[in-house]
């Protein structure tokens, strides 16, 4: 029997946002690496409406089933099955990427997990080539709205080492790894879409 295909009322909120900006972004770009893939509902979403470009899928292995559920329903030839990656190992099973996307992950997992991120994608995006971060950040140590903080507060008892990460934080991880801050977009629900390209 086929499985259920898992659902994500916040994906399906703000895909069509952050299309938007996806298609003036990734219009020249060809091989795109979504880390964390999640339920499988963007890729889809941004495959479909974006087939000039390759999007590969990756996530830890116990949400692959979910997006191949996804995938097989949707039937798009331009997005590719699932990759094993742990952002938090040295080496990742992609290589030569002009596009890195990924959504609402940074304040989920550890600040480790984001420095050993932010060096994987150093690692596999080519020059020339942009990362785009979806998600909430904190800019000079401050909350941007009062439900911001709340999530928080909700992530951080949830666990301890996850929480909403400062802006300037995640620059300098970016910068260490050649990449130059291009733009910093404000989105729906007190999120932002933060674009870095990689140095040639």
């Amino acid at each position: 029997m086929a499985m259920m295909k898992p659902h994500s009322p916040s994906c399906e909120r703000n895909q069509a946002p952050i299309l938007e900006q996806l298609q003036m972004l990734f219009a020249d770009r060809r091989h795109v690496l979504e880390i964390a893939s999640g339920t499988g509902q963007h890729a889809v979403y941004f495959g479909r409406a974006l087939p000039h470009l390759i999007w590969q899928t990756s996530d830890l292995l116990p949400n692959h089933d979910g997006i191949h559920a996804w995938l097989a329903e949707a039937q798009l030839e331009n997005v590719l099955p699932p990759l094993v990656l742990d952002v938090t190992e040295p080496d990742w099973p992609v290589t030569g990427v002009d596009a890195v996307f990924n959504a609402n992950t940074v304040h989920i997992v550890s600040w480790p997990a984001v420095q050993r991120m932010f060096a994987g994608v150093g690692q596999v995006l080519l020059p020339d080539g942009l990362l785009c971060l979806y998600g909430p950040f904190n800019y000079g140590g401050a909350y941007t709205s009062a439900s911001n903080a709340d999530f928080d507060v909700w992530l951080k008892a949830r666990d301890a080492q996850s929480g909403i990460r400062d802006f300037e934080a995640v620059c300098a991880l970016a910068e260490a790894q050649g990449l130059r801050l291009l733009q910093d977009v404000a989105m729906p629900s007190n999120n932002r879409l933060l674009v870095w390209r990689k140095s040639v």
